[in-house]
């Protein structure tokens, strides 16, 4: 039973129900005073499921992998191409 009690919700849809079929947020009632357009609401909602999935999933997971990984090994082709150059081995074409 419940008495009294008020909230809003925003309820966000997913586009692919692998992960998940809905989102439910819990509107803050600071949030609810300040009338805030409905469309932004909603957008940061879908942000915040989104960033959610990204942290969690294991596509997301490859995603954070990815871009580290590759940084380094072209920082690491640099450094060597560089390193060549300075001892001589391949002498600069000009």
């Amino acid at each position: 039973m419940v008495k009294g009690v008020s909230r809003r919700v925003v309820v966000v849809k997913s586009p692919d129900p692998k992960w998940f079929e809905q989102a439910i947020f819990l509107l803050r009632e600071e949030a609810g005073a300040e009338d805030a357009p409905e469309e932004q609401v909603l957008k940061r909602a879908q942000e915040v499921a989104d960033a959610y999935l990204l942290r969690t999933s294991p596509q997301g997971k490859r995603r954070r992998i990815w871009i580290p990984a590759v940084s380094a090994l072209a920082g690491g082709g640099v450094a060597s191409v560089i390193w060549l150059f300075a001892t001589g081995v391949f002498p600069l074409p000009f």
